[in-house]
């Protein structure tokens, strides 16, 4: 009985092998799995539309229609730092497409770090990559996704989407 009970209790806390773990909610409240994009790198952003590094949504935008044979980019709107997404789903999704023609995939609003945080980023900021691990620090933030759904790259919120940085992954 205790062997047992072991077992399903490591089956229930054996931490994701990879993002395609994952399900989620887009924008518009309807299921996805990021294994649907098995075989693409993916490029995953916590977004907002009230920030300094909003004008990023027009690279996210560029990057993703450049190289949409190779990567996927997924928006994940957040409200974690200075209040700055404040709207609810259906505001953001407007604010995203009106002001950025934004076409790539958005999931609903979601924690990005704290208590509530999603499970999908806290397995991003806890998982070995060569460049760092710990909280997210602000708004759009990047992490580069291989196409067997293993986090390859981390990128600070300053790092451009188009930079040579990303591109070069690619």
């Amino acid at each position: 009985m205790i062997k047992s009970l072991a077992i399903i209790l490591a089956l229930v806390f054996t931490a994701p092998n990879s993002v395609y773990e994952f399900k989620l909610k887009t924008i518009d409240g309807k299921n996805f799995n990021l294994a649907a994009y098995k075989g693409k790198k993916l490029l995953i952003v916590n977004t907002a539309s009230k920030c300094g590094f909003t004008p990023q949504y027009a690279e996210l935008q560029k990057l993703s229609d450049q190289y949409k044979d190779k990567v996927v980019v997924i928006g994940f709107p957040a409200n974690n730092f200075g209040g700055q997404e404040p709207g609810a789903n259906p505001a953001i999704k407007e604010f995203c497409q009106k002001n950025y023609g934004v076409t790539f995939p958005l999931s609903e609003k979601i924690s990005v770090k704290g208590d509530d945080i999603s499970p999908l980023f806290k397995y991003l900021t806890t998982t070995e990559n060569p460049d760092f691990t710990g909280d997210i620090q602000w708004n759009f933030e990047k992490f580069l996704i291989d196409e067997n759904g293993k986090l390859i790259h981390r990128y600070r919120s300053s790092v451009k989407p188009l930079s040579t940085e990303i591109t070069s992954q690619l």
